[in-house]
């Protein structure tokens, strides 16, 4: 029987339906219709590139061809089980694919289901490279439909990606006055506030936003808006593949309920839903039914409320969706109460669950069951991992355990064994999680008919817990697909290990070892469960340019009738190198003082600093300093500096955003060798270059001026 079997699949093999694409990459000056024309990187002259379909038992053969000039390129097929050197991963697992070269990928198609292609390469993700993949099961799909469509969300930004990371790591508050979501005083009043405002300073926590970006468009199928045709009474199936580099959508129908058939490839028992909240990555199938007169939204609005794309079904008058409630930044606790009541769920029925749909509802998982049983081999041992979403908004440093993939950035598994994954969010902000080349179950009280999914929305100081069978080899990154988010450091690679090599502790079959450090190495004092004879951990793999932690130049600065000062700064993750000016002018005190220094960044309310100072200043001269910088309550900024002439200098700093374009500051400064100084002024926004700045300074007295930032 066994041989007959193995023949069957020979016979199948090689009969396999062999199906071929080209992907051209390019660039070019595109942008949606009504946009001005900025740079992109296209897939076969779009945005987004074209659907691809295959059916369950094809071969895939696509070759992708690299036409851009000066950069490498490469090709993710996100959500395929496939084999590891065709995931396309730059360094990790596929070799990227130089200018003017093609790479052949090619791999069996083994499940159905909407999946979605995106390059690897730096941010080219954001810059146009993606599109979708169609794969139909054998014998059609499980829930039938009259009509099939895909529709691929994203966001879209005049700006350069590159630019739009700089700017996130500057720790500016651009992206939150472009969008109208700055918070400020006057915002906290008019909504009733002022005590969380001033509840949040006194912990010292910055101003929230639930999403980094201010995008000029958000895109169906590369378009603010789109027609989908649709006779009346007829059922349509929408594959809904969020693309978007870094924006959460909730879809609603202005039709009623979605009914989700799918989610991230694998069929589901169908379930109603009023809104659907869809992380990056993600893909929902979706049936909706033809009115029979009329033109109907499904809109698919951003989780910040700054934006939307349209789907329109039908023809005749416009029926637009309902407005989604947008958030309120200043209390935490609104975006804490969806992640409250969810863990609260009781077992309900659909018409229940509808009725108690909040307004912003979180990721549908407690309701998602799977067709069939997806439950692991109990024979199989169990390892947990805990994995806790850490990062710094401020220096847009983002990591798993207070780690950056940079510092740490390799989990070893071994063939065989099955790993949970504890995942909790100790940000502010979500995180849409993914596993290349393997499925999880996603654990939320379904048992047996655990969901299957590759990417996991984990909420604001929420927790998820996931399971997989390691059952592949090689090397597969796991991150944070807000796309910046990863390239800040939320990267992991799971790592399989020579077959010899074993885990923590004695795994047996059915036990379980919980690892308090995710990658649980040598050396590391918080592996309680064990350790790892170095001889023991194999492949190391290299980090394919996702373990980088690139310089950024920043200057900020001021220009006024009586006064010059700024800092012109390279920063990374951990580390400020700047030089600081100040030159007062007027009158008969010209005076200047320029600290070229290094400060070490330790937690966003620690630093220290260690540099030379040159000045002209009355009873002072050039010298050596050494200090320490620290947050107090209120996001108070204290120093303390002592230098090599043994003198000491303290100082205060505070400022307050009063409305979204106007903020005030003061600073204050003893020095034992010229004692006090200090400063009162404000500052009001006009663009994401330049302010205009007034300001008040005990030596040289009052002016104005630009204020200046690039």
């Amino acid at each position: 029987m066994k041989s007959i079997f193995l023949l069957l699949l020979t016979l199948t093999a090689a009969h396999a339906r062999v199906v071929e694409y080209d992907l051209h990459i390019s660039e070019r000056n595109w942008a949606p219709p009504g946009h001005r024309e900025t740079r992109a990187i296209t897939v076969n002259g779009g945005i987004p590139g074209p659907t691809i379909r295959f059916h369950v038992g094809d071969t895939a053969r696509i070759r992708v061809h690299n036409e851009l000039k000066n950069e490498d390129t490469s090709i993710h097929w996100h959500g395929l089980i496939l084999p590891n050197p065709q995931d396309g991963v730059p360094g990790v697992t596929t070799p990227s694919i130089r200018p003017g070269t093609t790479l052949t990928y090619e791999f069996p198609i083994k499940h159905a289901g909407t999946y979605w292609y995106h390059s690897h390469t730096t941010l080219q993700e954001q810059m146009g490279v993606y599109g979708s993949i169609v794969i139909e099961p054998q014998g059609g799909e499980p829930v039938k439909a009259d009509r099939d469509h895909v529709v691929v969300l994203s966001d879209w930004t005049h700006e350069r990606a590159d630019e739009v990371m700089r700017t996130l790591a500057s720790g500016r508050d651009w992206y939150s006055f472009k969008k109208g979501s700055m918070q400020s005083l006057t915002g906290a009043a008019k909504a009733g506030a002022l005590k969380e405002f001033f509840e949040r300073e006194k912990s010292r926590m910055p101003a929230m936003d639930i999403s980094d970006v201010a995008y000029d468009a958000f895109l169906a199928n590369g378009r603010e808006s789109i027609d989908l045709p649709g006779k009346p009474g007829e059922t349509l199936r929408l594959r809904f593949i969020n693309a978007a580099a870094a924006t959460y959508f909730y879809l609603q129908s202005a039709t009623g309920p979605l009914k989700i058939v799918a989610a991230d490839g694998p069929a589901v028992e169908p379930i109603r839903v009023k809104r659907l909240l869809t992380g990056m990555a993600e893909t929902y199938d979706v049936l909706v039914t033809v009115p029979p007169s009329g033109k109907w939204e499904i809109r698919a609005t951003s989780q910040d409320g700054s934006g939307h794309s349209s789907v329109w079904i039908g023809e005749g008058e416009e029926h637009p969706a309902a407005d989604i409630p947008k958030p309120d930044n200043y209390r935490m606790d609104h975006h804490l109460m969806a992640a409250m009541d969810e863990m609260d769920m009781k077992p309900m029925s659909e018409a229940e669950a509808l009725d108690h749909e909040p307004e912003r509802p979180l990721s549908p998982y407690a309701r998602l069951r799977a067709l069939h049983s997806t439950e692991l081999p109990a024979k199989l041992p169990r390892r947990t991992l805990k994995m806790r979403a850490t990062g710094d908004m401020e220096r847009y440093v983002w990591s798993f355990n207070g780690k950056t993939f940079a510092e740490d950035g390799i989990i070893p598994i071994k063939r065989g064994e099955v790993l949970r994954l504890e995942l909790i969010n100790d940000t502010m902000m979500h995180h849409p999680l993914h596993l290349h080349g393997h499925f999880f179950r996603v654990l939320m009280g379904q048992g047996k008919y655990s969901p299957l999914k590759h990417t996991i929305d984990l909420p604001p100081m929420a927790s998820r817990t996931v399971e997989f069978e390691a059952s592949e080899s090689g090397d597969w990154l796991f991150h944070c697909h807000l796309l910046y988010h990863m390239h800040a450091g939320m990267t992991r690679i799971f790592s399989y290990q020579d077959p010899k090599w074993q885990p923590p502790g004695k795994l047996k079959p059915g036990t379980n070892i919980v690892c308090n450090d995710i990658c649980c190495l040598p050396g590391n004092p918080e592996a309680k469960t064990g350790t790892v004879d170095p001889r023991q951990l194999g492949h190391v793999p290299h980090g394919g340019g996702h373990d980088h932690d690139p310089l950024y130049y920043y200057l900020d600065g001021s220009v006024q009738s009586h006064l010059s000062d700024g800092r012109l700064t390279l920063r990374n993750s951990h580390n400020d190198f700047y030089a600081d000016w100040f030159i007062g002018y007027g009158d008969d005190d010209n005076e200047y003082e320029v600290d070229v220094a290094w400060s070490r960044y330790f937690n966003p309310n620690f630093s220290s600093v260690l540099g030379w100072r040159f000045t002209d200043k009355e009873d002072e001269e050039n010298r050596a300093f050494a200090g320490v910088n620290y947050r107090l309550p209120y996001l108070i900024n204290s120093f303390a500096q002592l230098d090599s002439e043994g003198d000491v200098r303290l100082g205060l700093g505070k400022s307050i955003q009063v409305t979204d374009g106007l903020s005030i500051f003061t600073e204050i400064q003893y020095d034992t060798g010229s004692e006090w100084e200090w400063s009162a002024g404000a500052d009001w926004l006009l663009n994401k270059q330049f302010s205009l700045t007034t300001e008040y300074h005990s030596d040289h007295g009052f002016g104005g001026g630009i204020r200046f930032r690039f």
